[in-house]
């Protein structure tokens, strides 16, 4: 069996619901030992969301985000559970969790606790909003951030309601993010033999992400506005609409707006003073989708797509979820849709990898976990690492 990247390196996953998950799945799929330390009897929250199926079984919102995982149940409020917590920290790599702020410290498991007994601990926290700060004490929650930090005020049509992104950047965002500094921290630690603590927020992945908006208004002071699908710093570069649906087309520079007007027949919007260039394009958004829109409204979707790759010009269908996950054959090829054997609920189907390893491809090493199911093993293992210290 190929080595993973990872291999060697132990986590000890005190996460639940989507960020931390998130964070130490990608880990996991690494090839990190991740121990999920869930409450006994109930878990991580997600295992009961959207109904159990049957005694034994979990929600998919779990398998979505749990595989490559040993689960391990421990009552951190108990002495014996925090002893035994304890003891696994002596032979951790990392430690990730995501209780509010404060929780930690109650517990007797925070990080100045932990890195007296192993300092070349590398312990990450995630939060809503940081663990410093005036909102630091505010719920957790990625509709929350994506307000506050600047995500919903961007995202909509213009004339519409401010709508929150369609996906969980918050909560995704801040497990990537978390997971990229706590590889920086190992490395660092692989130089130094220091362990350090490393935090983010869904605050703060969203607010990272906002590079183009917060550009906009340092250049120009202007509060940046919902623009639809559109680009805040080309045009055409957006969704338009075709006889049968839509499309999108990133039309982003001179050279491909010239291919675009070639490759729709409409090589006099070349010469349109009302789309010279760029700023002009921008400038004139609602009119310049009109004009493109009383062409592409003669064909379907799968004509312009074809023919305006012929010319060059980057472009795509709107496919939704169902289209891509039922055959689509790039995302096949691309290994994007995996299929488990799970204990319980049998072939289980997840989303691959997007992280591509050549020495040390990326492999569902693991069904996402029972409850517990790990829970003698990792212990015994505890114990035996203990024996060999000393």
């Amino acid at each position: 069996m190929t080595e993973t990247a990872l291999h060697g390196i132990r986590v000890l996953d005190l996460t639940q619901v989507m960020a931390g998950p998130f964070c130490t799945m990608l880990l996991a799929d690494l090839g990190a030992d991740v121990i999920k330390i869930e409450i006994p009897g109930t878990g991580d929250q997600t295992r009961q969301s959207w109904g159990r199926p049957e005694p034994g079984a979990d929600s998919p919102a779990f398998y979505a985000l749990n595989r490559n995982k040993r689960s391990v149940e421990l009552d951190l409020r108990s002495r014996g559970g925090r002893e035994a917590f304890l003891a696994l920290v002596d032979t951790a790599d990392v430690v990730v969790e995501n209780f509010r702020p404060g929780v930690t410290k109650r517990l007797g498991i925070d990080y100045d606790t932990l890195v007296e007994r192993n300092p070349a601990l590398v312990y990450a926290s995630i939060s809503g909003f940081g663990q410093t700060g005036p909102y630091a004490e505010r719920p957790g929650y990625d509709l929350i951030a994506q307000g506050m930090a600047g995500a919903i005020s961007i995202t909509g049509e213009p004339d519409g309601a401010p709508v929150k992104c369609g996906l969980p950047v918050g909560d995704l965002g801040a497990g990537m993010f978390c997971a990229t500094a706590i590889l920086a921290a190992c490395i660092h630690r692989d130089r130094t033999g220091r362990g350090q603590y490393v935090e983010t927020s869904l605050y703060e992945a969203v607010l990272a992400m906002g590079v183009w908006e917060s550009t906009e208004y340092w250049a120009t002071g202007r509060v940046p506005q919902r623009l639809g699908s559109a680009n805040r710093m080309s045009a055409p570069y957006q969704v338009l609409a075709t006889r049968d649906g839509y499309l999108t087309i990133g039309a982003n520079n001179e050279r491909l707006w010239q291919r675009l007007c070639e490759g729709l027949g409409r090589p006099e919007l070349l010469d349109d003073p009302r789309f010279v260039n760029n700023a002009d394009r921008m400038d004139r958004r609602a009119e310049l989708a009109a004009t493109l829109e009383a062409t592409l409204r003669t064909r379907d979707t799968d004509e312009w797509v074809n023919d305006l790759l012929a010319a060059g010009v980057p472009c795509g269908p709107i496919l939704d979820y169902g289209q891509i996950l039922d055959g689509d054959p790039h995302a096949s090829a691309r290994g994007m849709v995996q299929r488990v054997e799970h204990p319980v609920a049998g072939t289980v189907t997840v989303l691959g990898s997007p992280m591509k390893l050549a020495d040390t491809p990326v492999t569902i090493r693991r069904p996402p976990p029972l409850l517990g199911e790990h829970t003698a093993e990792v212990l015994a293992e505890s114990v035996r690492s203990g024996r060999e210290q000393r």
